[in-house]
């Protein structure tokens, strides 16, 4: 008498419970990852439109040189208080509050230096402060 091993068949591997674990934990990775953003400043950023260039309201462009020396609109300012940017930023501005100011500060100035010139445009009622920037090379 013969006996038959039992015929066995080979092992089958199911994958679809791997494949919902696998989509499972993709959906949490995806949900979960915050992407470089920085949600604890509201930053509101310019945008620029070429058509509405006509009706782009008046700049000052102040310049604040790495010893803090202040240029307004090309005209250097004689002293460095507040109260010297006030007056400057005045006559700047002609008096209008939709009057945009430009910061475009050394890389190595003293941020004293940006600090009186944002309090000398608040006191002075401009509100549009905006900071310039040069492109990386790279």
């Amino acid at each position: 008498m013969r006996f038959r091993s039992p015929h066995r068949e080979p092992p089958e591997i199911n994958l679809i419970p791997f494949i919902d674990v696998l989509l499972v934990i993709l959906i949490f990775l995806m949900l979960s990852t915050t992407y470089s953003k920085f949600t604890e400043l509201q930053i509101t950023l310019p945008s620029a439109d070429a058509d509405k260039l006509k009706d782009r309201p008046q700049e000052v462009i102040v310049g604040i040189a790495a010893d803090g020396r202040f240029v307004i609109n090309r005209q250097a300012v004689e002293g460095r208080s507040v109260d010297v940017l006030i007056g400057a930023l005045r006559q700047a501005s002609g008096g209008n509050a939709e009057t945009s100011v430009i910061i475009s500060a050394d890389a190595a100035t003293p941020h004293q230096a940006v600090i009186n010139v944002m309090d000398a445009a608040r006191r002075v009622g401009l509100s549009r402060v905006t900071f310039a920037a040069q492109a990386d090379a790279h």
